[in-house]
C-alpha cells in the first residue's frame, strides 16, 4: 500500500477479527440466498395440503426474496441509527419466529406473513449488515472476501436442499419448517460476533506532557500541564440515515439498471429447477440434488472469481467480468431451454452454477468499488428496493406462465433473455460512461463516476478514492453505524484528519 493511502491504524484492518466477521458474514450470506431456494422443495406437499397452484405457492420464495431485497432501505436506516449488532440479533429471532409460526398455519395467506413477511425481514436484518461489516474489515483483500463470504450460498444451498427433502420425508412440511426456524437461531451468534473494528491507536499521556500517537501542533504543553487544542473544524456534512444523493452517480445508476435486469431472470431457473426436473419423470430426490450439483459447482466458482478479481490488472476493469459472467450465465439459459434428460440437466446445473457463482462473487464487489465504503449503506439498500420490484415481477410471473402453458421451456428462454441484457447493458454502459469521462474536462471538483471508480481501482489502492474527499474516512463512518463508548471525537480524528487533508 503506497504511502498516500491509509496507514494501518486508520484504514481498514484487512485481517484479525475480520476473518471472524468474514466466518459470520459467509454463514448469513448461505442462509440469505439459499433459503428462500431451499424452500421450493417443500412445494408440491403445500400444493396438495393448501389445493393451490404452483404461481400461487411460489409466492412463499418470491415474498421472502422481496422482503430480503425490498426492506434495504429499512436496514440502511437501522445499521446507522443503532448498529449492527443490534440489528442483526433482532433480525435473527424474527427469521426463527417466521417459520416456526409457518409450522402452524393453516392457509397460503398465513405462510405469506410468517415464512414470507418475517422470515424475509428477518434474514434482510442480518444480510445486508453482515456486508457492511465486511466491507469495514476489508479494503486491499475486499475482493477475496467478498468471493469466501458469498460462498456461503452454494453451501448452504447445497446442504439445505437435500436436508429439507429429508426433513419433509420424515415429518412433513410442517415438521421440517419448525426444525428450519430452529436453524435459523444461528443468525443470532452471527451477529454476537460482529464488534467494529477500533479507530487505531489512542492518544496516551506520559510523565513528559507529551500526547503519544498525536498529530503534530495537536497538542501543547505549557507550565500548568498539558492542554489539548482543539482540531480546526472541517467542512464535513452532517452524516443522514440514507444518502438519496448516490442516485446521480452515473456508475451507481448504471449497476442499478443491470440489477433490476439482472434479478428478473437470475432466480428464476434455480427456482423452477427443481419441479422441472420432476415434471420431467426425474425421481424426487435425483430432481432435489441437481440444486446441490450447482451448489458444489458455485462453491469452487465464487472464491476462485474473488481471488481473480483481486489481482492488480483485472481489479480496474471487474465491472467488465461481472458484464461477461452475466452473458455466460444468460447464455446458459438459453442454451438449456430443451434439456429434459437427467444428464442434460446436470450439465445445465454444471454451466448455471459458474457463471451464477461468478455473479454472486462480484455483484456487491462491484457496489463498493463504485461508491465507496461511507455510502455504501445507503446505496446497496436502494439497489436491493430495486432488486425487489424485480423479484416480485420474475418468479410469480414466471410461474403463472408454467400454470398457463404447462411448458418450462419459454421460462427459460425468458430468464436467459433478460439475464444476457443484463450484462449486454452493464459493457456498453460502463464503456459510455468512461468515454464520457475522459472527454469532459477534469477538475477537483468532478463528480464521482465510472472514471473515477476505474482509476481509484488502477492504483492498486495506493490512494483514497477522490469520491470519498468530502465524506468521514470508513473508520469514521463505522464510528457513526456501530455507537459505542470510546474516546472524544477530537481525539479519534486527530489522525485521520490529517490523512484526509493531505488528499
Amino acid at each position: 500500500m503506497g504511502a498516500g493511502g491509509p496507514q494501518r491504524g486508520e484504514g481498514p484492518p484487512d485481517g484479525g477479527w475480520g476473518w471472524v466477521v468474514l466466518g459470520a458474514c459467509f454463514v448469513v450470506t448461505g442462509f440469505a440466498y439459499g433459503f428462500p431456494k431451499a424452500v421450493s422443495v417443500f412445494f408440491r406437499a403445500l400444493m396438495r395440503d393448501f389445493g393451490a397452484g404452483y404461481s400461487d405457492t411460489a409466492w412463499v420464495s418470491s415474498i421472502m426474496l422481496a422482503m430480503l431485497y425490498g426492506t434495504g432501505p429499512v436496514s440502511s436506516i437501522l445499521v446507522t441509527r443503532f448498529g449492527c449488532r443490534p440489528v442483526m440479533l433482532v433480525g435473527g429471532l424474527l427469521a426463527s419466529a417466521g417459520m416456526i409460526l409457518a409450522s402452524f398455519a393453516t392457509r397460503l395467506l398465513e405462510l405469506y406473513l410468517t415464512a414470507g413477511v418475517l422470515t424475509g425481514l428477518g434474514l434482510a436484518l442480518n444480510f445486508q449488515p453482515s456486508l457492511i461489516m465486511l466491507g469495514l474489515y476489508f479494503e486491499r483483500r475486499r475482493p477475496l472476501a467478498n468471493g469466501l463470504a458469498a460462498a456461503g450460498s452454494p453451501v448452504f444451498l447445497s446442504a439445505l436442499s437435500p436436508l429439507g427433502q429429508q426433513l419433509l420425508e420424515r415429518f412433513g412440511w410442517r415438521g421440517g419448517f419448525l426444525l428450519l426456524g430452529g436453524l435459523l437461531l444461528h443468525c443470532c451468534a452471527c451477529g454476537a460476533v460482529m464488534r467494529p473494528p477500533g479507530p487505531g491507536p489512542r492518544p496516551r499521556r506520559d510523565s513528559a506532557g507529551d500526547c503519544a500517537g498525536d498529530a503534530p501542533g495537536e497538542a501543547e504543553a505549557d507550565g500548568a500541564g498539558l492542554q489539548l487544542r482543539e482540531a480546526p473544524p472541517r467542512a464535513r456534512p452532517r452524516r443522514r440515515l440514507l444518502d438519496l444523493a448516490v442516485c446521480t452517480d452515473r456508475a451507481f445508476a448504471v449497476y442499478a439498471v443491470t440489477k433490476f435486469l439482472m434479478a428478473l431472470g437470475l432466480f428464476v431457473p434455480a427456482i423452477l429447477l427443481v419441479n422441472y426436473a420432476k415434471d420431467a419423470g426425474v425421481p424426487d430426490t435425483d430432481a432435489a440434488f441437481l440444486l446441490s450439483i450447482v451448489g458444489f459447482v458455485d462453491i469452487v466458482a465464487r472464491p476462485a472469481c474473488g481471488a481473480l478479481a483481486g489481482l492488480a490488472r483485472l481489479r480496474p476493469h471487474v465491472p467488465y467480468l461481472f458484464s461477461l459472467a452475466l452473458l455466460a450465465n444468460g447464455l446458459t439459459d438459453l442454451s438449456s431451454a430443451r434439456a429434459r434428460s437427467y444428464g442434460a440437466l446436470v450439465a445445465f446445473c454444471v454451466a448455471f452454477g459458474l457463471s451464477y457463482g461468478m455473479v454472486g462473487a462480484l455483484q456487491f464487489e462491484v457496489l463498493m468499488a463504485a461508491v465507496g465504503a461511507p455510502r455504501f449503506p445507503s446505496a446497496l439498500g436502494l439497489v436491493l428496493l430495486l432488486e425487489a420490484v424485480a423479484v416480485l415481477i420474475g418468479p410469480p410471473s414466471a410461474g403463472r406462465l408454467v400454470d398457463a402453458l404447462k411448458n418450462y421451456e419459454v421460462i427459460f428462454y425468458l430468464a436467459g433473455s433478460e439475464v444476457a441484457l443484463a450484462g449486454v447493458f452493464m459493457a456498453v454502459a460502463t464503456n459510455c460512461c468512461l468515454r464520457c469521462a475522459k472527454a469532459a474536462p477534469s477538475g477537483p471538483g468532478t463528480e464521482g463516476g465510472a472514471s473515477d471508480t476505474e482509476d481509484a481501482e488502477a492504483e492498486g489502492d495506493s490512494e483514497p478514492l477522490p469520491a470519498v474527499e468530502e465524506e468521514p474516512s470508513n473508520l469514521e463512518a463505522l464510528e457513526e453505524l456501530s455507537p459505542r463508548g470510546g474516546p472524544t471525537e477530537a481525539e479519534v480524528e486527530a489522525g485521520p484528519s490529517l490523512a484526509a487533508e493531505s488528499v
